[in-house]
């Protein structure tokens, strides 16, 4: 056992058991030393696990998300699989004598675990020298990995595999997380970092790295778990590599090569496993990398300038002394991360819907989302009681994101979403639209569904179908089914199906030829009262907007929006008349912006919502005059408002969550917003008018806090 005291490491004794994290708010216990758990915080349910290749990664891609995590007293465990040893010099590149510098790899492996300890015991004690015990353990049996645990803190706790990294972005390299799993190599070795407790280096082989993370899953129970972008965009221009071996043959992605191949581990250990009996069920989280220096901003400058004050911690900005001669961070990242592009967004992979709670013809509210890959459904116990029944199963596997449930007519739903295909013997990896149907209901009441059908993908080619993005779907005036994705190529493919009838092809929504179209993921579809289709994007510099001419005709693009950019996702909603509405957020603000569509006119921006902070997708909902949105604000809970044709102030109380809050109109007509809570339950608020006190208090489904509802 070692104890860590800034950033020295010495031989201590009498250490917590590293590799079993405390309860919540643990307390210190004066006479033994060892901490005790706090009753008060012991009721905590959720917990985190993040999996990434290299130190920063998590600082950069994942906050404000990570700190929330560590700071909300649940066990939020890093595991970091590359040491990032890169050339094994701790210095910019450019700057004076660079190449004179020897390459000591090693130590830099030290300086940038020292470097994310820092950040991550500031983030949650808020002193960056708070100490840390450090031990060897062994995840799988014969492998001995380097694991840290925070002693103010003992749920925060960082684990490195130290496997070799790429030590390129995206040149083919065998010896590498990618090269490992595409079986270039059949192990790969790991490095020893300066003054760890591991002494030797151990060669793992692609089923022992699934195997590794998967213990990890099964030690901590996440109700949460977060990775890389499993799926990242393709370069424009494809990079030659002359010499490359057919088996690292492949597209070129606006990522690293060991962001992208981490996420696919973490995938495999996922579906090993969620396919083994354990406690509590999990949802998945997956972060766009590199590709956000390309988008707008998502994140506001507060928000902005706190992730900074963080990555200088790591990136040992100010030179301060933290007792270890290997160093105390990264100073390639150094003080760079204020003109760093990665450093104003957060993005999730799956860009969520509202559209996933859904009346059924009793007037109780179903809920539908996905937890351990497969679909789950919560129904109310009674209708309008706010009181939600435990998940059933509905299905599926692998399935990502949020699901998409559609109403149709007769009163039955349809679950909309996507599925990795992992590779295996003459299976090769790929991603495909799903979709299960109805076909009765429970004896709870609650809704039955058939098989999932593979909708197949609008690509082919199985590692182009990789970048398809999430359905969204409409049910046109006769019946018909459309749904809509992002294509490889940056635009919107469509398919239909009319009655019991065969789908459609896949088919791509036309563009102008003065008018590009190279969306991001997180498009929208409704029906407006004349039966028409509305289709929404966005891309860096704006919204796009496809309209069908009547009921039964393909969606054409209309005129250009002229909107201003927004930061991704979009949601639209039909006005009464044949308008519609949309809501999005600005780049760098991230206010909440509505714009309008006349039903014969163009667009414009009306309104705007209170500066509340936060990113991602704003859930929207139009009751008669009443205009009601949820959106994240600047510290990760749901916010809500309601105003008279506009937005209201936004109610005070929020509540933490993950995804896109639902939104549905109960029995009498009132709006329920739904969320997904970071421990797998839901919780709602009920409408009762507008301005500040627009909504009830929010609801836990277990029952809680339900006086008021049911006053009301």
């Amino acid at each position: 056992m070692l104890q860590v005291a800034g950033g020295g490491l010495i031989a201590g004794t009498g250490a917590v058991g590293a590799w079993q994290w405390l309860a919540p708010g643990a307390e210190k216990d004066d006479s033994s030393g060892r901490f005790t758990a706090s009753p008060a915080r012991a009721a905590v349910s959720e917990s985190y696990v993040h999996i990434m290749a290299h130190a920063d990664d998590s600082l950069y891609f994942m906050n404000p998300e990570l700190e929330q995590a560590i700071r909300s007293g649940a066990p939020a465990v890093t595991v970091c699989m590359t040491g990032g040893e890169s050339d094994g010099r701790n210095a910019l590149s450019r700057s004076p004598g660079y190449a004179q510098l020897p390459e000591k790899r090693p130590e830099f492996v030290r300086a940038r675990i020292n470097g994310l300890r820092e950040a991550t015991a500031h983030m949650a004690t808020g002193d960056w020298l708070s100490p840390w015990t450090v031990e060897k353990t062994s995840l799988v049996p014969g492998f001995e990995v380097e694991l840290q645990t925070l002693k103010a803190a003992p749920q925060v706790q960082l684990i490195f595999m130290e496997l070799v990294e790429a030590r390129v972005m995206r040149a083919p390299r065998k010896d590498s997380l990618r090269g490992l799993w595409l079986g270039a190599t059949p192990t790969l070795t790991t490095l020893v970092p300066a003054a760890s407790p591991v002494e030797r280096t151990f060669q793992y082989s692609r089923q022992q790295v699934v195997d590794s993370l998967t213990a990890v899953l099964e030690r901590f129970q996440p109700t949460v778990v977060r990775t890389l972008d499993p799926n990242p965009t393709h370069l424009p221009k494809q990079p030659q590599y002359a010499g490359t071996p057919s088996v690292l043959e492949g597209i070129a992605r606006h990522d690293h090569q060991d962001h992208t191949a981490s996420a696919h581990f973490a995938q495999a250990a996922l579906a090993q496993y969620w396919g083994r009996k354990h406690a509590r069920p999990t949802a998945v989280d997956s972060y766009v990398g590199y590709e956000v220096a390309l988008l707008p901003n998502s994140l506001d400058k507060a928000t902005t300038a706190h992730k900074i004050e963080i990555l200088d911690i790591y990136g040992w900005a100010d030179g301060r002394d933290c007792g270890d001669p290997a160093g105390c961070g990264d100073r390639k990242v150094g003080n760079r991360s204020k003109d760093t592009r990665w450093s104003d967004n957060l993005r999730h992979r799956a860009t969520g819907t509202q559209r996933w709670v859904q009346p059924l013809p009793d007037g109780r509210l179903a809920a539908f989302a996905i937890l351990d890959g497969r679909a789950q459904c919560w129904v109310e116990t009674r209708a309008g009681s706010g009181v939600w029944s435990k998940p059933v199963p509905a299905g599926g596997s692998l399935l990502e994101g949020q699901l998409q449930a559609l109403r149709h007519a007769d009163g039955s739903v349809q679950l909309f979403s996507v599925r990795t295909v992992l590779p295996a013997p003459g299976t090769a990896h790929r991603r495909e639209v799903v979709t299960a149907s109805q076909t009765g209901r429970l004896p709870g009441g609650a809704p039955s569904f058939g098989s999932w059908e593979s909708l197949g993908s609008p690509e082919e080619d199985p590692e182009r179908s990789m970048e398809v993005g999430y359905p969204v779907a409409v049910t046109g005036q006769d019946g018909t089914v459309h749904v809509f994705v992002k294509n490889w190529a940056g635009g919107v493919s469509w398919r239909s199906r009319s009655g019991g009838g065969d789908w459609t092809e896949w088919e791509e929504l036309g563009t102008e030829p003065d008018r590009p179209v190279r969306i991001e993921d997180g498009l929208d579809v409704a029906l407006d009262g004349k039966g028409r289709v509305h289709v929404v994007a966005a891309d860096a510099k704006t919204v796009h907007h496809w309209m069908s001419a009547g009921p039964g005709t393909v969606p054409e693009p209309a005129a250009a929006t002229r909107l201003p950019a927004a930061t991704g996702p979009l949601t639209l909603v039909a006005l009464p008349g044949g308008g519609m509405r949309l809501a999005m957020r600005r780049p760098t603000t991230s206010q909440v912006v509505i714009a309008d569509r006349q039903a014969e006119g163009g667009w414009r921006v009306t309104s705007q919502g209170e500066s509340i902070g936060g990113y991602g997708r704003v859930a929207l909902a139009q009751a008669g005059n009443t205009t009601v949105l949820a959106a994240r604000d600047d510290k990760g809970r749901m916010r809500l408002s309601a105003g008279a044709g506009r937005p209201g102030p936004w109610q005070e109380e929020g509540v933490p969550h993950r995804g896109t809050a639902g939104i549905a109109q109960d029995a009498k007509g009132r709006p329920v917003v739904v969320v997904l809570g970071m421990d797998g339950r839901l919780s709602s608020a009920r409408g009762r008018g507008t301005g500040r006190s627009a909504f009830t208090d929010w609801i836990a489904h277990d029952g809680s806090a339900l006086s008021e509802l049911q006053d009301s």
